[in-house]
């Protein structure tokens, strides 16, 4: 009786065990969409993590960041972990609109082929189309303030190869 009993309770703490949720990892989040760390997100997705906790300064999300530092296996582990493709920033852009402006086009299909909405327009009133239509010289300042802000993390812009490219991205989103 007391085997039983003992043998009882050893296999209610395995199986007691067996039941809880990995831990996340130690590294957060949106540091790990920032620099490409498909193991932390995966490892976030276990433990249940916030896909689409907002950073605390411009409110963009893990998926959002993903997108802006052109780290496609981050943002296509993101979105198959369930993150919200059409979740906005304060600025009230997308994954689609940043993707897009920042010419990463392996990450502007995996949003399209997830149902990113291609209409969202952001606080500038431009959806993603619109912000790659406008000639490079209009918008070369907001590409040398998003450098400013996002260099010091590793946001390294090659302008030339910014405006030989939004023409092939406004054509990925129209053909969408």
């Amino acid at each position: 009786m007391k085997q039983l009993i003992l043998t009882s309770s050893l296999v209610l703490a395995i199986l007691a065990g067996c039941s809880r949720k990995p831990q996340a990892p130690t590294v957060p989040l949106h540091e790990a969409a920032m620099r490409g760390n498909v193991a932390a997100i995966r490892g976030h997705i276990a433990a249940g993590s916030n896909l689409n906790e907002p950073d605390p300064v411009g409110g963009s999300t893990p998926l959002i960041t993903a997108a802006a530092f052109g780290r496609t296996d981050a943002a296509k582990a993101l979105i198959q972990g369930g993150a919200k493709v059409n979740a906005t920033n304060k600025d009230g852009s997308t994954a689609l609109h940043t993707a897009a402006f920042l010419c990463h086009a392996d990450i502007v299909k995996a949003l399209l082929a997830a149902g990113a909405d291609k209409e969202i327009r952001n606080n500038a009133g431009s959806t993603a189309l619109e912000s790659v239509e406008a000639p490079f010289a209009a918008v070369k300042g907001i590409y040398q303030l998003i450098e400013g802000a996002l260099g010091p993390l590793g946001l390294d812009l090659d302008h030339a190869r910014l405006e030989a490219e939004r023409p092939q991205i406004a054509q990925l989103l129209k053909l969408e």
